[in-house]
């Protein structure tokens, strides 16, 4: 599957400071140690909808985890998956009677648009569930072949295979990423897709590795599976392992990607390799919010990317929006922001038009630090502000000034002045 272009991004002299970014699993701020190479995989988009503010949010904030590492020396190896294979997609295709593969074709080429336009930095590959198949059906045979799933008939009426299951009491390590009592998985399990009460299943929380086909979906044929097509969770597994190796530097996503999503991948990845770390840090974007409740495509609460485009807003300002909120915390968008965001890249924009500016050795030296400091983007853009302001001023006599912010602001924050 074919990414979206590349935005230069310029050079900036000196480097960034060491990455450390909150990791879930710990609850602790600490330093990212990738080595040479930075190994991050982000959990992408299932396409039935189009880009909302809260996806943007998570791409822009490991967007700025890429750069930081890069701007800190390191060469990062990035990949992202598509979920094109998921009941959202078919159930969202069936209602409004449009081929699924079609659907997905779609709103995937809107993705790639919104991203294009927030400047944001592509995967070095991006990948589906469709085109995944083979290492996904080799990752379940994998774990049929050890003992370390199981087989479950389908009801009756249903259709004539046999679901598969990873069985959760042959890996110790299950409930180490989030670190939450199986109350508090229970109390979010269905809603996120999870099945507890299938009969059969050895635990309630067994994640669902292969679902054998039903009437009316489509399906993969497998000669050890029978037809069929994957669960959710392993797409990432298989997707992540072939694709960048184990273990991962850093696995990101949205916050309600903690459990079950993040906590099966890991969990699915561990009875493969008999290696409990996944990665090495799980990172999470916040919740975004509209009109009282988590913006999602389920209710219809949406603030969509390519509508403010359309409506004549200029992406760099929306950008703006997200950085002014720190990633681990929870926020509801409202108009305001957005009009906060407009009036400050206006102002930016005012300043580096000057000839001459304030010096912007510190303001370089601040907006990285405070990046490299768990994603501080209001402090850097704090510092970005006061440098515009001493420049309007007339506190300046720098003529390279204008050009160092200008680029600063475009390679570590993403943002095209």
């Amino acid at each position: 599957m074919k990414s979206w272009p590349a935005p230069f991004v310029p050079a900036v002299p000196g480097h960034g400071d060491p990455l450390a970014l909150f990791d879930t699993q710990s609850r602790s701020v600490r330093p990212v140690d990738p080595g040479p190479v930075a190994r991050l995989y982000v959990c992408g988009i299932t396409p039935y909808d189009a880009t909302h503010l809260g996806h943007a949010a998570t791409y822009v904030t490991f967007d700025l985890v890429g750069r930081a590492l890069r701007d800190a020396g390191h060469r990062v190896s990035y990949v992202q998956n598509v979920t094109d294979v998921d009941d959202p997609l078919f159930e969202r295709a069936a209602r409004d009677g449009r081929d699924w593969r079609e659907l997905a074709t779609a709103e995937i080429d809107l993705f790639r648009e919104d991203m294009t336009a927030l400047a944001v930095v592509p995967p070095d590959a991006l990948v589906g569930v469709v085109e995944s198949m083979p290492e996904i059906i080799r990752e379940v045979r994998t774990l049929l072949d050890d003992g370390t799933a199981y087989r479950l008939p389908v009801p009756t009426g249903e259709g004539d295979g046999a679901d598969v299951y990873l069985d959760l009491a042959r890996t110790p390590s299950f409930g180490s990423v989030s670190g939450w009592t199986r109350e508090q998985m229970a109390s979010v399990f269905v809603e996120r897709g999870g099945d507890p009460d299938r009969p059969g299943k050895r635990d309630p929380f067994d994640p669902l590795l292969w679902r054998a086909v039903r009437d009316g979906e489509p399906s993969w044929d497998d000669e050890a599976l029978g037809a069929g097509r994957p669960g959710w969770h392993i797409e990432c597994t298989a997707i992540s392992r072939d694709r960048l190796g184990h273990p991962l530097d850093i696995q990101g996503g949205g916050s309600d990607l903690v459990f079950p999503h993040h906590e099966m991948s890991a969990v699915q990845s561990a009875a493969l390799t008999h290696d409990a770390t996944f990665a090495r840090h799980y990172v999470h974007q916040a919740m975004v919010g509209f009109e009282g409740t988590k913006m999602s495509k389920s209710r219809g609460n949406l603030v969509l990317v390519s509508k403010l485009r359309a409506d004549g807003v200029d992406p760099m300002a929306i950008r703006l929006v997200l950085l002014d909120q720190h990633y681990r915390t929870d926020w509801e968008y409202t108009p305001d922001l957005l009009e906060a965001a407009q009036a400050r890249l206006g102002r930016w924009r005012l300043a580096l038009s000057v000839n001459q500016g304030a010096d912007a050795t510190s303001t370089i030296s601040c907006v990285r630090t405070a990046i490299a400091d768990d994603l501080d983007t209001r402090a850097a853009l704090s510092a970005v502000d006061s440098w515009s302001e001493r420049t309007l001023s007339g506190e300046w006599d720098d003529s390279a000034a204008p050009g160092l912010v200008a680029r600063t602001i475009d390679a570590v924050l993403g943002v095209r002045l």
